[in-house]
C-alpha cells in the first residue's frame, strides 16, 4: 500500500473547484432580497407546473448526435427544433444532467460512471457545450413559449474535488457526506482496496460487524443495482488518505447507488448538503435560466437504525423534510420541482404534499407496459385505483414513455410496506409479494431471454429496452434485425397505444428522443465496454439524431452508437400523414385545446373485456367529460360502459377529442358504448 503525501498546495487546488465552495456567493446573492416573499411556497402546485407546461421532451445529452463541429446544447438549443417541437406541440425540454460529473484522482479528473448522474461541479461537462449556450437555449424555447428544466441530485455526487476533501477531514467536509472514520485499531475490519482502486465494496458480513461495533446504521433495506462481487452492500471502504492535518485515516461511506456515487448526508450539524444542494439548484435557475428542476433520487435523503432488522431507509421523514426544503426555495424563485421517486404509492403521496410539485408516474407506467405485454389491463386497473385509494391525483404525475433508464420493475409498493396485504386481480387474492412475484415473471419471460433476446435484465431492477422493443416483445417479434414493413407498423401502432395512455390522461405527458424517432436498442457488442460493471441500460440508450442534422455520423458527440430509427428524423416524419410524430400531433393538440392536462381523473370503471381500461375526467372550466379507452389486446372489443359519475353525466352526445366528429353513443343509464379494433385507443369528449 502506497499512501499518498500530504500536500498543502492540493487542498487548495481541490476547494477551488468544489461545489460546496462554489455556491456560497450564489446564495449570499439572495439573502436579505425581496424576491423571496413575492410567492407562495408551503405547498406543491401541481396545476400551476402543468400550466406552464404539459408535454416534455426528455433529452439524454450523450444520445444526441450533432452536426460537425457543434455541441449539444448548441443543437438542444437550435431556433429551427424549437419551432418544430412548437408545431409538434412539446412545450419544454428536460435535458438530463449536464453539468460535470466523474471524480478526481489527484488533479486528474475522471469519467462519470452512471451517465453524468454523479455531479462533481457547477459548470457544464465541455463535452455538451457551455453555459451560454444552455442559455441560448432557455431563450430559444421562450421564443415558442417553452421552458427549460434542469437536474439537482440532492441524494448524492461523484467522488469529486468535495469528496476528496472529505477525505482528507478538511472544514465541514466530511458533514457532506454519510461517512465514518474508522479507528487504525479497528483496520481489520475492513478488507483491503485493490491495486488501482480507491475504494472498495464491504461484504454484508463486513458491514454488520462495523454495525455491531457502532461505527454504521448497518445494512439498508434493499442494495440498489446489487451485483456479486460488485456490489454486495450499500457500503464501502476507502484507503489510507492524508488528512489535512496530517493524519492517517480510512473511511466507512454510504452509496445508495453505485461505488463512486457517495450518498449525501442531510442531518449533519454542518449542514454542508443543504447549502450545496440548495445553491446547485439557485445556479441552475438564476445562472442557466431554467424554469423546472428535477431532484433525482430523493427519496433517499435519511437514514437510521432499528432494532430489529435492517436500516430505515426508504420512506423516511427526512426525505420529506428535505424535500419540503428544496422545493419551497424553487417556488420561493418562481419555479417548479418534480421528482423521480420509485418508492411506494404511500411515500409517493406523502412527499407530494409539500415537496416536488410533480412526481414521475412510477404507479401505472410498469402496469401499462403488462397490459401491452399481456393483453390484460387487470394490473393496470388495480393500480389506478390504489393511485386513488392513497389520494395520488393523476394530474401530479409525469406520465411517460422512455427515459434514460431501465424499464423499472421493483414494484416496491409490494415488496416492503403492503408486502402482506392482500389484492384482488383476475378473480383472484393475492398477497402484494406473490402479485409482485407474478408480474415481475410474466416481464421478464415477455420482454427479454429467448422471447426478446434484444432486451435485457438490468440487475434486479427491470428491463433494459426502448418503448420500440417493448412494442415489439408485445407482439411476439424475437429478430429486430429483419423487421419487415408491415411488423415495422405494428410496432408504432402499439407504441402510439402507449402514447395515447400517458396523454389521454391528466398531468403532464413527457416523451423522449427514442421515441420520437422509433429507436431500437443497441446489440450489447457495440457497447461492451459501458456494460463491464452489470449496467445493461446502455443498449436503451443509442444516439438519436432528430433533425436530420448530421445523417453520416454513425455515433453521438459523446460516442454512443446511433440507434437504428424505425420512424426516422422529426422534418421526415412531418412529411408523411402516417408516421409516429404526424399520428401523435393532432392528439397532443386536442389535449392542449381541451386542457385535459388540467382535469380531474373522476372515476377507472370496471369492464367485460380483459384488455379494456376506461379513464373518466371532468375537464375544468364546464368544458364537459373527457373519457379514454385504450383496448390492449388484439382483439376488436365493444362494449356499454358505466361512466360512474352519476348525475354529472350531461345530456348530450360523446365525440372524438380529436375530430370533433360524433363517435360514440350514449344510453339513458348514462352508458357509453366503446367500439376498438385490437390495439387501438381513442378519446371522447361528452358535452351538454
Amino acid at each position: 500500500m502506497t499512501t499518498p503525501a500530504f500536500d498543502n498546495d492540493y487542498i487548495a487546488w481541490l476547494r477551488e473547484r468544489s461545489m460546496l465552495a462554489a455556491v456560497a456567493p450564489i446564495a449570499a446573492r439572495y439573502a436579505g432580497q425581496a424576491v423571496q416573499w413575492q410567492r407562495p411556497y408551503a405547498l406543491a402546485q401541481p396545476r400551476a407546473a402543468t400550466a406552464i407546461a404539459s408535454v416534455w421532451f426528455t433529452a439524454y445529452p450523450g444520445s444526441v448526435v450533432t452536426r460537425p463541429g457543434q455541441s449539444v446544447l448548441a443543437t438542444l438549443g437550435d431556433p429551427e427544433l424549437w419551432r418544430t417541437f412548437a408545431h409538434i406541440g412539446i412545450q419544454a425540454i428536460h435535458n438530463g444532467p449536464m453539468k460535470q460529473a466523474g471524480g478526481v484522482r489527484g488533479r486528474e479528473f475522471t469519467p462519470t460512471v452512471d451517465g453524468h448522474f454523479d455531479r462533481i461541479g457547477l459548470a457544464i461537462d465541455p463535452q455538451f457545450g457551455t453555459a451560454d449556450e444552455f442559455r441560448a437555449m432557455s431563450r430559444a424555447a421562450a421564443a415558442v413559449g417553452a421552458v427549460t428544466i434542469d437536474d439537482i441530485i440532492p441524494a448524492h455526487t461523484g467522488k469529486g474535488p468535495d469528496f476528496r476533501l472529505a477525505e482528507r477531514a478538511y472544514a465541514d467536509y466530511p458533514g457532506l457526506y454519510h461517512m465514518v472514520e474508522i479507528p487504525e485499531a479497528d483496520w481489520g475490519l475492513l478488507p483491503p482496496v485493490p491495486p488501482g482502486r480507491d475504494s472498495v465494496n464491504l461484504s454484508p458480513a463486513a458491514v454488520e460487524a462495523l454495525r455491531r461495533r457502532g461505527y454504521i446504521v448497518g445494512e439498508l433495506q434493499r442494495v440498489i443495482f446489487y451485483e456479486p462481487g460488485v456490489k454486495e452492500s450499500n457500503w464501502s471502504a476507502t484507503d489510507v488518505v492524508v488528512g489535512a492535518d496530517g493524519r492517517l485515516r480510512r473511511w466507512v461511506y454510504l452509496h445508495y447507488f453505485k461505488e463512486g456515487q457517495p450518498s449525501l448526508n442531510w442531518l449533519d450539524p454542518s449542514f454542508a448538503a443543504a447549502r450545496l444542494v440548495v445553491g446547485d439548484a439557485l445556479h441552475s435557475l438564476a445562472e442557466l435560466g431554467a424554469r423546472g428542476l428535477r431532484l433525482d433520487a430523493n427519496g433517499f435523503l435519511g437514514v437510521e437504525p432499528r432494532p430489529d432488522g435492517p436500516a430505515w431507509s426508504e420512506g423516511h421523514p427526512l426525505s420529506l423534510t428535505a424535500n419540503q426544503l428544496i422545493a419551497g426555495m424553487v417556488r420561493k424563485l418562481g419555479g417548479f420541482t418534480f421528482q423521480e421517486l420509485n418508492l411506494t404509492v404511500d411515500d409517493i403521496a406523502a412527499m407530494s404534499r409539500g415537496g416536488a410539485d410533480l412526481s414521475y408516474d412510477f404507479v401505472t407506467r410498469p402496469a401499462y407496459h403488462h397490459a401491452l405485454v399481456t393483453g390484460d389491463a387487470g394490473f393496470l386497473r388495480l393500480m389506478l385505483h390504489e393511485m386513488h385509494r392513497l389520494a395520488v391525483d393523476p394530474a401530479s404525475l409525469i406520465h411517460a414513455l422512455q427515459n434514460h433508464d431501465e424499464l423499472t420493475l421493483e414494484l416496491v409498493h409490494f415488496w416492503t410496506l403492503h408486502a402482506q396485504d392482500v389484492f384482488e386481480l383476475g378473480g383472484r387474492r393475492l398477497t402484494g409479494l406473490a402479485l409482485r412475484e407474478e408480474i415481475r415473471d410474466v416481464m421478464y419471460r415477455r420482454l427479454s431471454g429467448p422471447s426478446a433476446p434484444y432486451n435485457l435484465p438490468f440487475v434486479t431492477n427491470g428491463v433494459a429496452c426502448t418503448m420500440a422493443s417493448v412494442a415489439a416483445a408485445a407482439l411476439g417479434i424475437r429478430d429486430l434485425e429483419n423487421l419487415t414493413a408491415e411488423q415495422a407498423q405494428q410496432i408504432q401502432r402499439l407504441h402510439l397505444l402507449m402514447a395515447m395512455y400517458n396523454a389521454l390522461q391528466p398531468g403532464v405527458f413527457a416523451l423522449s428522443g427514442w421515441d420520437l424517432v422509433g429507436a431500437l436498442p443497441l446489440r450489447p457488442d457495440q457497447v461492451a465496454p459501458l456494460l463491464a460493471d452489470g449496467d445493461t441500460r446502455w443498449i436503451n440508450r443509442g444516439a438519436y439524431d432528430l433533425m436530420d442534422v448530421n445523417p453520416a455520423a454513425e455515433r453521438s458527440a459523446a460516442g454512443l452508437p446511433r440507434a437504428r430509427a424505425l420512424y426516422g428524423s422529426l422534418p421526415d416524419q412531418l412529411q408523411r400523414p402516417d408516421s409516429f410524430v404526424s399520428r401523435l400531433r393532432p392528439l397532443l393538440r386536442a389535449r392542449q385545446a381541451h386542457r385535459l392536462y388540467a382535469a380531474h381523473q373522476v372515476a377507472v370503471p370496471e369492464t367485460q373485456a380483459p384488455g379494456l381500461l376506461v379513464m373518466v375526467h371532468r375537464l375544468p372550466e364546464d368544458l364537459g367529460l373527457q373519457v379514454t379507452a385504450m383496448n390492449f389486446g388484439p382483439e376488436p372489443v365493444e362494449e356499454w360502459i358505466g361512466l360512474g359519475v352519476g348525475d354529472e353525466l350531461p345530456a348530450g352526445r360523446a365525440v372524438d377529442l380529436v375530430t370533433g366528429e360524433p363517435a360514440g353513443t350514449l344510453s339513458a343509464r348514462g352508458e357509453l358504448l366503446v367500439r376498438l379494433a385490437g390495439h387501438e385507443g381513442k378519446g371522447y369528449v361528452i358535452k351538454g
